[in-house]
């Protein structure tokens, strides 16, 4: 049974979205709307998630096609992007550009026109609220990549989204840290899009996406998506060619 997840409202829309790199076809027409809370995308490598979480973010823009994101065309209009999607990358190092964990968490909500002092003042508070208020000052190096994760959501979380992207957050995390961020983004109350391979971390979520060679080939419940995707797999797996 699908969890409760804290209701937040958020549409997206993608009409025809097509995205192409030196000719070759990433997204193949890419059509379909979305207003549920949690929406997983599977696929295997080379499928199109990867591309398509940054097209959601605005952080690339389509060949071809719209993308809306509560009413915000993201290819276009930057500065609502911003303020309407955030993103949690693979890698916490590819996000992470300052050296101190304040300094981090403060960045995205001076971009939004928040004083220095009142960013710090909001970065303060968040930290206590998850009880890791001397990270104020530490150095992000110093964090271990599960650490940096969180630092990561919270600077995402801080800046208070619609909608949230997460492109394989759990890449490499061990399964205590993969619990911990798991309840994280659980309460999380904007809409969550969850890229993954780890389909265990998909089961609770509203809807699940099937993306193969860039295009929707499966769209429904965890439960009609998730067990022909994993048999899929093993199927390929168990094929003498390497493909």
């Amino acid at each position: 049974m699908n969890q409760a997840f804290s209701k937040a409202s958020c549409n997206i829309e993608l009409n025809d979205v097509r995205y192409c790199i030196a000719g070759e076809s990433i997204l193949q027409g890419l059509s379909f709307t979305a207003d549920q809370q949690r929406i997983g995308i599977v696929g295997r490598n080379g499928s199109g998630k990867s591309t398509l979480a940054r097209l959601l973010c605005g952080l690339i823009n389509p060949s071809s096609g719209t993308i809306r994101v509560a009413g915000i065309d993201v290819a276009h209009d930057r500065h609502q992007a911003i303020r309407t999607v955030g993103m949690l990358f693979q890698n916490p190092d590819h996000q992470i550009i300052f050296p101190t964990v304040e300094e981090e968490l403060g960045f995205g909500l001076q971009q939004l026109g928040m004083s220095r002092e009142n960013a710090r003042e909001h970065t303060h508070d968040a930290l206590c609220r998850f009880g890791i208020e001397e990270w104020a000052g530490k150095s992000v190096s110093a964090l271990s990549q599960g650490q940096r994760h969180l630092v990561c959501l919270l600077a995402v979380m801080l800046m208070k989204p619609r909608l949230i992207v997460l492109d394989e957050p759990y890449a490499g995390l061990d399964i205590p840290t993969t619990m911990q961020l798991t309840r994280h983004l659980d309460n999380v109350e904007a809409v969550v899009i969850h890229v993954s391979h780890q389909t265990d971390a998909l089961l609770n979520y509203e809807r699940i996406l099937w993306l193969e060679a860039g295009e929707i080939v499966n769209d429904g419940t965890p439960e009609s998506v998730l067990p022909a995707f994993t048999e899929r797999m093993k199927e390929l797996g168990c094929s003498s060619a390497l493909l």
